[in-house]
């Protein structure tokens, strides 16, 4: 089965081909740029410079499962149906699950760091204003 392609099973019903996070890693450069994303596959190469972000964003995630820098940045729903035309297949079920596990900790642990920041900044603001308001 090639890239680009869905492969045929016996009874003739279309499935994706599996690729593996072993293989992606293979794919991670300007020659040959392959992410997984929410556990599909992608050959972006021919789009990197098209990326309006610039092709060194794409590249600093090539070879990797980039779902959580990809939904970090909020990407258009143009974006995410552009995507469609790049895939080559998707992550084994057991990969898929270890992706989503991963993303699941990085947003819970992340959530509550930015949480912090913010009373943080609260806290120093009401001091701020306090020893203003004393002078």
């Amino acid at each position: 089965c090639e890239p680009r392609a869905l492969c045929h099973s016996s009874n003739t019903v279309n499935m994706a081909k599996i690729i593996s996070l072993e293989e992606i890693k293979k794919h991670n450069n300007g020659k040959s740029c392959w992410l997984a994303i929410n556990g599909l596959v992608y050959d972006i190469t021919d789009f990197l410079e098209e990326h309006p972000g610039g092709e060194e964003v794409v590249l600093e995630t090539a070879g990797t499962d980039a779902t959580e820098g990809f939904e970090d940045v909020g990407h258009s729903s143009d974006a995410r149906d552009m995507l469609a035309k790049y895939k080559i297949g998707e992550l084994s079920e057991e990969e898929k699950a270890v992706s989503k596990a991963k993303v699941a900790e990085s947003s819970s642990s992340s959530g509550g760091g930015s949480s912090a920041v913010f009373m943080v900044m609260g806290v120093v603001g009401a001091v701020a204003a306090y020893y203003f308001t004393q002078q």
